[in-house]
């Protein structure tokens, strides 16, 4: 089998031998392809072995270059003025492009502004590409750094003119050359087969991460190049999962900037679905990625809270979260809590004059100017005890139990008094006949009402698996 691969390798390496390529390298306003536009290009031909043909223009933006790209590029308004829009370049940088494999250091930008304009332009285009970061990650492995200026330092290649077009992309065409010259493994055909996953893979991020990724429900967690973590995600097939968020041409900043930053992945195996959802949920809370936004918005932000005034009367009172009270129950939203306190207070008869929604209503005390009759004190607060025991005490206390990771375990989630107390794994040969037995098996997490929501859910939904509660048991 090995043999076989290796002369389809060197079939492979013959025919691209024969294979031209278009090495490109821009110049933009900005840093996505959707709301930039290019101010430079240059395109170079190789036959693989020489360069062919060239072309090099500075391309007219219809819009200002910011003083930052000027900083970056020394392009300004005033040298783009009188230079070609890209539509009269169009055809030009078409022909050079079509039947040839486009080649660029870090592919998937350069790609993307030119696509994008070519088909505002009205040319349908697509190529097969090949990424100088990549190639030179697997050919010469274990550098310090490989971005263009110091791989072109430590390869000893010439850069000049650097961060304009022409200079860039005449130092990746001298690197190119050296790549095809050091490849002994064929590593540039592999990559640029039509079916090549690696060439979807984001520039700085080692294939061997994606590569170890089981097609297994988990947590996988995405790292910038300083080793801290910009997102977390779950998965019920982690592979699949993550090669989704490398597939499809989308172009907006957000894509665009969140795969640059992607330098690492790790992960973590999980028995289910639900409890990968319930570590996402936890770390994201815990290490509050940059990219990470849906998850957030579930931030409990709300509390039903219980105090005493100085005449001895009782409150119900919503308000909003702090580290320094104890809230009786959580919610994500002010109408939530609202509703239930409404509710409690009808079902107790407690007097809505004590049962504190916003800001005091003004004269809620009094009637005609005199004092309203108060209820009796005892009477009242045992009203608003029994309202609160009756919210505590229909908070369960149960477990949900599956399959493992393998067979030689079986997972647990235990929930207490309403809250998720915490999941793990118990040994298969174990036997649990006491509820508190549970407990010395699981890793102890911080609840919320989201993932109270999600195990209540898969509670009703698989009360086979729940133990524990007769609530759930049919």
């Amino acid at each position: 089998m090995i043999l076989q691969e290796q002369k389809e390798v060197l079939r492979y390496s013959k025919e691209m031998k024969k294979q031209e390529y278009a090495i490109v390298d821009i110049e933009t306003t900005g840093g996505n392809a959707s709301g930039s536009r290019i101010t430079e290009i240059a395109i170079i031909i190789h036959d693989g072995e020489n360069v062919i043909d060239r072309f090099e223009t500075l391309v007219n933006p219809e819009k200002e270059i910011p003083l930052s790209i000027f900083g970056l590029t020394g392009i300004n308004n005033a040298m783009v003025a009188n230079a070609p829009i890209f539509d009269a370049i169009s055809e030009k940088v078409l022909e050079m492009l079509t039947d040839r494999i486009f080649v660029a250091h870090n592919v998937n930008f350069d790609y993307s502004f030119v696509r994008h304009q070519l088909e505002q332009a009205g040319f349908k285009w697509t190529a097969r590409k090949l990424c100088t970061v990549r190639a030179a990650r697997k050919i010469k492995p274990g550098l310090s750094s490989y971005s263009l200026g110091k791989l072109c330092y430590s390869l000893d290649i010439p850069l000049e003119n650097q961060h304009r077009a022409g200079g860039d992309a005449d130092a990746t065409a001298i690197l190119f050359s050296r790549l095809l010259e050091w490849d002994a493994e064929g590593e540039i055909a592999k990559m640029v087969k039509m079916t090549s996953q690696d060439q979807r893979l984001p520039p700085n991020l080692p294939p061997e991460d994606f590569n170890n990724l089981p097609e297994k429900p988990g947590v996988y967690y995405f790292y910038n190049q300083q080793k801290k973590v910009i997102y977390v995600g779950k998965a019920i097939n982690l592979k699949k999962r993550v090669a989704s968020h490398f597939s499809g041409h989308k172009i907006n900043p957000q894509r665009q900037h969140f795969l640059r930053d992607i330098h690492g992945i790790s992960f973590e195996v999980c028995a289910n679905e639900l409890m990968a959802l319930l570590l996402e949920c936890t770390e994201i809370k815990q290490l509050w990625p940059t990219y990470n936004r849906a998850l957030k918005r579930f931030e409990a932000k709300f509390g039903i809270y219980q105090y005493e005034a100085r005449n001895g009367y009782k409150y119900l009172a919503v308000g909003k979260l702090t580290k320094f009270q104890t809230c009786i129950h959580e919610f994500n939203s002010l109408y939530n809590a609202i509703d239930l306190l409404r509710s409690l207070a009808e079902q107790f008869e407690i007097d809505q004059r004590f049962c504190k929604y916003s800001r005091p209503e003004e004269g809620e005390f009094f009637q005609n100017n005199e004092v309203k009759s108060l209820p009796d004190v005892l009477l009242h607060n045992e009203q608003v005890d029994n309202a609160i025991d009756f919210l505590l005490s229909n908070r369960p206390t149960f477990a949900i139990i599956d399959k493992g990771r393998s067979k030689e375990e079986r997972s647990c989630i235990w929930v207490e008094n309403g809250h998720f107390y915490g999941m793990g794994y118990i040994p298969s040969d174990v036997a649990i006949t006491d509820p508190s037995e549970v407990k010395n098996y699981v890793t102890q997490y911080k609840s919320n009402q989201y993932m109270v929501q999600l195990i209540f859910a898969y509670a009703e939904k698989y009360p086979g698996k729940v133990f524990f509660n007769k609530q759930f048991l049919k």
